[in-house]
């Protein structure tokens, strides 16, 4: 059944506090991306169980739901029109939750923020090499000395080739500069008058722009080196970064009338002075001596056990990312990428530990969830299994993380490597150097995955108590009069999670009956009303509290196997601003079943022209079989 994107936007919206409680929102290939004012309106469970939601969580100062590719771009639109925001908040999302983070994460974050966008150009570049590349190498087919070789193996290469020029559009737009001027700082970086990058070690020429001071033997005051930045990526989105504060900066005190001249004339020679002099010489430095580092690590095989390990970590905090400019890095110095396996051996790990999940679980939202999960991340997408499924229920997420940092053990004794960057899982048998290695390597990682958690997963197991049967007085149709008592079995509502015990004393009626469209309608869920004769409200079950009113006058409750439960004492009953209601518990509590939740004055409601029915509704009734009410349970 197709997803409905409205319906689906519109739970999201009613679950995080409504349009007032959303300070910014967007999305990106896979998340939809807010920014909350207070968490505290948030229901998550109920986020949780939205149809089309595959899991959710908190990074950066930003609450993300994992919805899919293809699909929360639709969600997205529809979130757009519920709300009335604008789409062009994007940036400001970025800017919003990048305040909140600590400072370590706001110097990280920039790099994932440019990498992202660019991925499909890097990624498909990635694939065709592996294809030109596998087709090269097969007897016979003289594909290696033919024209076509020749044509696609510049296709695929000219992301790599032009790779700043790429980051710098990205990096002008993450820095609110324009991208036309980033495009020119990073063409002019790898400018064909420069040596390129990549043959530095050949020599190339020096200018002398303020003079011929020589400082050492191999360092002259003044000099200013003509030398390409081809495979580099700090540099660039220094650059770039230094570029946009000088933009914003005459714009800012340029009169208008000459702001189209004199804004990029100074910007581009400004920024150009400070990269050739300062930022490319510096950082370029740094970026080689990082890089070797990293190198060094994943080819030890204890380095790569603990970076196996601790990738999916960086998953979940938004970092992982930044392990492009390892691989670019590996490309440009050794032509060898040895970070592709140790990536691949962690994300078919967590491929592992969700297909594990998918068989054992007997919770059928589960397996629909983990099995397209698993699949995504054994094609190098792992967003959907580790937030979906393995980090939720956070023991197949460590079972992963064993899967891959053994994987990544045997990828480096292995010492196999990549001929470029962009893709993992069973894509990386395109740009992977030995095949039969790498099969091993991640099926190796997959398979001690599976096992830990297969092992150690459990379903949770609603907690229903063996409640004495006992009489239930009971009327024609739905009306039923119990005390909530909890001594007998005067349960109200049933399905295959357990049964609701009446949660006041009164005549139960057919939520139809109720007397306000909305309940009636069942648009909220099912349930039942109740005329209430007494005046306090219980926990109809063993749970946690998800929700008290601001107005105090409903509390929810997440029952057993993620039942909904929503208890609204009243009608309209939201007018009276609290009076008259006594919340026993906060949000979060847990309470056990026959507990006191609620006190309400029924004198109070008829004073103030109300009818005092509680509604007791299922909210989420569509997720169980064999729903039953009233007398009919």
């Amino acid at each position: 059944m197709a997803l409905d994107y409205h319906k689906c936007a519109e739970e999201i919206v009613s679950h995080i506090g409504g349009r007032d409680n959303i300070a910014q929102a967007a999305h990106c290939a896979t998340r939809l991306r807010l920014v909350i004012k207070d968490n505290a309106k948030v229901d998550k469970k109920a986020l949780e169980n939205v149809d089309g939601v595959k899991g959710m969580f908190e990074s950066n100062g930003q609450l993300q739901l994992i919805i899919g590719t293809g699909t929360v771009n639709k969600v997205y639109d529809e979130f757009l029109a519920i709300t009335g925001m604008s789409a062009a908040t994007k940036d400001d999302v970025k800017a919003a939750a990048a305040a909140k983070g600590p400072l370590w994460q706001r110097l990280l974050k920039p790099i994932g923020d440019v990498f992202v966008p660019i991925l499909p150009a890097i990624v498909a570049s990635g694939l065709m090499m592996g294809l030109v590349e596998a087709l090269a190498k097969i007897p016979g087919l003289g594909f290696a000395d033919s024209d076509w070789f020749a044509f696609l193996d510049m296709v695929a290469n000219t992301a790599f080739a032009y790779l700043p020029v790429i980051v710098a559009i990205s990096a002008a737009r993450v820095f609110g500069g324009n991208i036309f001027l980033g495009a020119v700082i990073g063409l002019l970086m790898i400018h064909s008058n420069l040596t390129n990058g990549w043959n530095a070690a050949n020599g190339y020429d020096v200018w002398y722009l303020f003079g011929h001071v020589k400082i050492t033997e191999s360092y002259t005051l003044g000099q200013i080196n003509q030398l390409g930045y081809q495979g580099h990526v700090i540099p660039v989105m220094l650059s770039v970064f230094c570029m946009c504060k000088i933009e914003k900066f005459f714009h800012k005190v340029v009169p208008e009338i000459i702001d189209l001249f004199v804004t990029p004339l100074c910007t581009v020679f400004i920024t150009a002075m400070l990269t050739f002099t300062i930022i490319g010489p510096i950082f370029s430095g740094l970026e080689t001596v990082v890089l070797n580092g990293a190198e060094v690590l994943v080819q030890n095989p204890f380095g790569a056990l603990i970076m196996g390990a601790i990738y999916p970590v960086t998953v979940v905090m938004g970092l992982h990312h930044m392990y492009n400019v390892i691989e670019s890095g590996m490309l440009a110095s050794v032509g060898l990428n040895t970070w592709m396996p140790i990536a691949s051996a962690a994300n078919f790990a967590q491929f592992g530990a969700c297909l594990a999940v998918a068989f054992k679980t007997v919770n059928p939202k589960n397996r629909t969830i983990a099995v397209p999960a698993s699949l995504s991340a054994a094609l190098g997408i792992t967003e959907p299994a580790i937030f979906g499924v393995n980090f939720r229920y956070l023991k197949p997420f460590v079972g992963g993380m064993i899967g891959g940092a053994i994987g990544s053990l045997i990828a480096a004794f292995m010492k196999i490597g990549a001929t470029a960057y962009g893709v993992t899982g069973i894509p990386g048998y395109l740009i992977i150097n030995d095949k039969v290695k790498y099969s091993i390597v991640i099926f190796v990682a997959a398979g001690i995955a599976f096992a830990i958690s297969y092992a150690l997963f459990q379903d949770e197991k609603p907690e229903v108590e063996t409640v004495p049967a006992g009489g239930v007085a009971s009327s024609a149709a739905a009306n039923v009069e119990a005390e909530a008592s909890f001594e007998t079995d005067n349960s109200v509502i049933s399905s295959n999670a357990g049964k609701l015990f009446l949660p006041v004393a009164g005549k139960v009626i057919p939520y139809t009956e109720i007397k306000d469209a909305t309940f009636a309608s069942g648009a909220l869920g099912e349930g039942v009303g109740i005329e209430p004769t007494g005046e306090v409200v219980y926990a109809p079950c063993d749970g946690s509290i998800s929700m008290v009113a601001e107005t105090k006058h409903a509390v929810g409750v997440m029952g057993p196997q993620d039942q909904e439960i929503l208890i609204h004492v009243g009608i309209n009953t939201v007018e009276m601003n609290g009076d008259g209601f006594t919340p026993l518990v906060a949000a979060g509590d847990e309470v056990k079943k026959g507990q006191p939740l609620l006190k309400f004055d029924k004198a109070k409601i008829a004073a103030a022209g109300h009818p005092d029915t509680v509604v007791f509704l299922l909210t989420n009734s569509d997720d169980y079989s064999d729903v039953k009410y009233g007398d009919h349970v």
